[in-house]
């Protein structure tokens, strides 16, 4: 049925006004992008692949958000994992690959430089504030060579400002008691481009214990410009502290009797975490048509968080101290090399190693829970190491203008080591070389309508610093996980000023794991599959009006699971999936001064476990609604109203700490609140 839908949408574009030319390419850009992507030198996202999103400044600089990655709940088709537990605020994935970070499927860059924590959790991310950000690209499938560790649904990457003359600044207040402040400089000349950022906020939080302080500092140097000096080298340093009480995840009695509550267990619920990142960026023309780059970089990870799940008297296991110290060194390269005006071959080769310390301490039953005490157990003290060596190439074939060909291939390898309590130390698993074929293809029957198809094959290796990802003794060989993945689109516009685009998808796994480093916790799966269509639409209408729609259909099922029947899965659905998500926004300038504005997001419901036997949670619909006015080209002050109606709605996991009394626990999201900011831009 959905076939005959995608099919019959091409019949549609193909008869489309085609006297608006848009790209060959297949991306979308919602907002204006001020600083994306240079004209010369490594091949961009847009260039190569297909199911390309963008968002621009304007749709990010000015919107109030507790954390960056919230964001993205404007873009088609991407799953808000909404946690809001201190600075373990959430996450987001997309392509039917859930937040729980039991399979975090997504690649997080910011500036090109990768960003996932070992676990491959996006952490990073909060580093970033929102008029920090230049543009945010997300990458969909299976189809990109580029990236190899934790590339297995695609990658989001968050360009902050580069280059100009600016001043910049923001002042907000809000609901409980929200106060941020940001600055956000930028000064070039004769070729030297420098770039600043301060961030601040602080909040009472929507429950209690609920309160948060979080300060951001970032700067940019960059020298040289390619085209004309054959040469650019850049800086980027960024440093972040965070502070946050944590309210506690809640019962269903709890909730219903003060959703904004939180129990004396969770009195001492807290996190410190503390990240930076440092990278030396390099491109050089070496000839006119070859051009090197590289991207050497440091992240830095610290967190000290105090958690507890639940106030059972029994065992230790609800009440943990977590304590990450992580350390990447990294370098990316790539050759790009334009043969001919219808060749480019472009090379790349990365390096990253990790140097992780893990500690998690158990502490005996006390309401609230003594942190300080001498813990009743010392469950992990351990250190590990971790290295992935990746290669690829890839391809731009385009015998005419109209097609475009782009046949790709890459390889990965780790290493490692790991200490554990004991003297126990093991080899990580030898995966050997894991290789993934990968190709795209584009046909553009006009200017303005385009049909696209690519297949690719991405990977799942374990992380964490216990067997079964390291071979400690008695510990069996355990194969990469591949992904294989297809998917069928067209992008086409079905009238002056819009871009619409609808993809029917598909992506295999063989032998997947629910893994979850922190805990401890792995689980095969199998072999699972998630399939879907996506549906989006964004339009300019006149000179007052902008719109934007999408809706995403999706599903994941474990399609063979090879244990005993008593315990197999087989044919469930993976948890945490819900089977829509849905976006809407409209902008409208009402006068030359007054812009208002609408979001709407909406997501289904989803199960709690891969035994789907405890319900189905998960779902809402919320509306925000925002007014800007413009004083002055200097000034101006905007409102903004999130969830208007007052959904109540919350993000449920499944509590199976003690499997006779395992239920579902809640992270109530905030009811309905008013932000106001003030805005320089000189």
């Amino acid at each position: 049925m959905k076939i005959h839908v995608l099919v019959a949408a091409v019949a549609a574009a193909l008869l489309a006004p085609t006297a608006y030319a848009q790209s060959a390419d297949s991306a979308l850009t919602l907002g204006k992008v001020d600083v994306h992507q240079h004209a010369e030198g490594q091949l961009s996202a847009h260039q190569v692949l297909t199911s390309v999103d963008v968002l621009g400044a304007d749709q990010i600089e000015d919107k109030n958000v507790s954390h960056s990655w919230e964001l993205l709940g404007q873009m088609p088709g991407m799953q808000l994992t909404e946690t809001r537990q201190g600075a373990e605020s959430g996450k987001v994935s997309f392509r039917a690959f859930n937040g729980e970070g039991y399979l975090n499927a997504i690649k997080t860059l910011i500036d090109g430089v990768p960003s996932n924590v070992n676990s491959g959790n996006q952490r990073f991310i909060d580093m970033l504030f929102p008029l920090e950000i230049s543009y945010i690209e997300v990458v969909r499938g299976t189809n990109d060579p580029r990236y190899g560790l934790h590339n297995i649904g695609g990658n989001v990457n968050f360009g902050t400002r580069q280059g100009g003359n600016y001043a910049d600044a923001r002042l907000g207040y809000g609901s409980y008691n929200t106060r941020e402040a940001q600055f956000a400089l930028g000064r070039q000349s004769n070729g030297f481009a420098q770039n600043y950022f301060v961030g601040w906020n602080d909040t009472d939080g929507y429950r209690d214990h609920d309160s948060s302080k979080k300060y951001a500092i970032g700067g940019k140097w960059f020298y040289g410009d390619l085209d004309q000096d054959g040469m650019r080298i850049g800086l980027t340093a960024r440093a972040y502290h965070h502070e946050a009480d944590e309210a506690g995840f809640m019962t269903a009695d709890e909730m219903r009797a003060d959703r904004r509550g939180s129990d004396i267990r969770n009195a001492n619920d807290g996190d410190d975490r503390d990240m930076r990142q440092f990278a030396v960026h390099m491109d050089l023309k070496l000839t006119d048509n070859v051009f090197f780059g590289t991207k050497l970089y440091y992240n830095r990870y610290e967190d000290d968080r105090r958690v507890t799940f639940s106030d059972l008297p029994t065992g230790n296991a609800p009440r943990q101290r977590r304590i990450w110290d992580e350390k990447q060194v990294g370098m990316l390269n790539t050759v790009t090399w334009q043969a001919s005006d219808v060749l480019t071959l472009e090379g790349g080769l990365n390096y990253e190693h990790q140097d992780n310390a893990y500690i998690r301490q158990r502490f005996n039953y006390s309401e609230p829970t003594d942190f300080w005490a001498t813990p009743a157990r010392v469950q992990n003290d351990d250190r590990h190491t971790f290295d992935n060596w990746g290669a690829y190439v890839q391809a731009i074939y385009q015998p005419i203008d109209a097609l475009k060909i782009v046949p790709a291939y890459r390889v990965d390898r780790f290493d490692g080591d790991t200490h554990l309590p004991g003297g126990i130390t093991g080899k990580l698993q030898d995966y050997g070389t894991i290789e993934q074929p990968k190709l795209s293809v584009v046909y553009a029957f006009n200017p303005t309508t385009n049909v696209y198809a690519n297949w690719g094959r991405t990977f799942q290796v374990l992380t964490g610093s216990t067997p079964p990802a390291y071979l400690t003794p008695g510990q069996a060989a355990v194969a990469p996980s591949t992904n294989t993945g297809v998917e069928l689109g067209l992008k086409f516009s079905p009238f002056a000023g819009s871009q619409a685009r609808l993809a029917v998808w598909q992506q295999d796994a063989e032998n997947e794991t629910s893994n979850m480093p922190a805990t401890g916790t792995t689980v095969t799966l199998g072999k699972t599959r998630r399939r879907g269509v996506d549906a989006q639409f964004n339009a300019q209408i006149g000179e007052k009006w902008t719109v934007w729609a999408s809706h995403a259909y999706q599903e994941a099922k474990i399609t063979r699971d090879d244990r005993a029947a008593s315990i197999s899965l087989e044919g469930n659905e993976v948890a945490a999936v819900p089977r829509h998500i849905s976006n809407i926004g409209l902008d409208y300038q009402a006068t030359e001064a007054l812009q208002l504005g609408l979001q709407g997001r909406a997501q289904g419901d989803y199960y709690l476990e891969e035994r789907n036997v405890a319900g189905k949670y998960g779902n809402f619909a919320v509306l925000d609604l925002s007014a800007r006015y413009q004083f002055s080209p200097l000034w101006s002050v905007d409102v903004q109203v999130k969830n208007v109606t007052g959904r109540e709605y919350v993000y449920a996991w499944y509590d199976s700490f003690f499997q006779d009394q395992a239920q579902p626990m809640f992270s109530p999201a905030a009811g309905g609140s008013v932000f106001v900011g003030f805005n320089m831009k000189l």
